[in-house]
């Protein structure tokens, strides 16, 4: 039996002139951002000019928006909790998700409180962080580390449940260990799914970072941009969220480098 031909004109994900559509994409939002403002058709109050934004942008540079505190201040708080959260949900996560994928033991402990808490919106257990840790960074970063665990332990114990039985059963046969065939075998596996759950995870982070610097915080970006939402200074509240999507992008872009490095066969079968 022939093997099946692939269709005329398929194209893996990732070929092609994707960074070229990307930059004609984000050109064109960008002249429709400008005429929409100088053109009146968007009050300046909900959609500032793009010039606005660049004022806000060397204002909160200098110190000048409210609170006298420089950009660069909000940005090392925010980068210092979400990294923190990161960081730790990484070094509980993964273990336990791994150990879900190869103990039914370790899958009926863990299971039933991930699988509970995870469609939850950090904003529902906000007050209980804050009646159980209090209003100083501890409440932050645990906030941001319950966001960052459930999609890591997910991640990990699906890369685990993709390993071949076979993989197994080979390794087992040349007299490989139990933490042998976990470490040579399982992780190795399980890494491709493991670094996607990672991507994953730093992004919730920093989509809970607004919800957690509620919290009596007095620096870093999510309580700037809602510091600036009470006093309507649209333009800092968009350049906040711009410089919150560039970095979050910029984490997105280093993990799929360590992707491409970590684990290039991915893709190639």
């Amino acid at each position: 039996m022939s093997e099946p031909r692939p269709v005329s004109g398929f194209r893996l994900p990732g070929e092609g002139p994707s960074a070229l559509v990307s930059t004609a994409t984000i050109t064109l939002l960008f002249a429709l951002w400008w005429l929409a403002t100088h053109l009146g058709w968007i009050a300046p109050l909900y959609l500032p000019a793009p010039e606005a934004i660049m004022k806000a942008f060397l204002d909160a540079n200098r110190g000048e928006i409210q609170g006298g505190e420089p950009l660069v201040n909000h940005f090392g708080w925010s980068l210092w909790r979400v990294l923190a959260a990161f960081v730790a949900a990484c070094l509980t996560a993964i273990p336990i998700g791994i150990a879900m994928g190869v103990s039914r033991l370790a899958r009926g402990v863990f299971d039933p409180p991930i699988e509970f808490y995870r469609p939850l919106p950090p904003l529902s257990y906000l007050p209980l962080i804050v009646i159980w840790f209090g209003i100083d960074e501890t409440a932050k970063i645990i906030l941001i580390y319950l966001a960052c665990f459930a999609p890591l332990a997910m991640a990990a114990r699906a890369g685990v449940r993709s390993v071949s039985i076979e993989q197994i059963h080979a390794a087992y046969s040349m007299g490989a260990s139990f933490l042998q065939v976990v470490r040579h075998v399982v992780l190795p596996a399980a890494l491709p799914e493991i670094l996607t759950g990672m991507r994953i995870a730093v992004g919730f982070g920093w989509t809970t970072l607004v919800a957690a610097e509620m919290v009596a915080a007095t620096a870093g970006l999510g309580q700037m941009v809602l510091n600036a939402s009470n006093f309507l200074r649209t333009d800092i509240v968009i350049m906040g969220i711009v410089v919150i999507g560039v970095v979050a992008y910029t984490f997105d872009l280093a993990m799929r480098a360590a992707e491409s490095k970590l684990v290039p066969w991915r893709g190639k079968a």
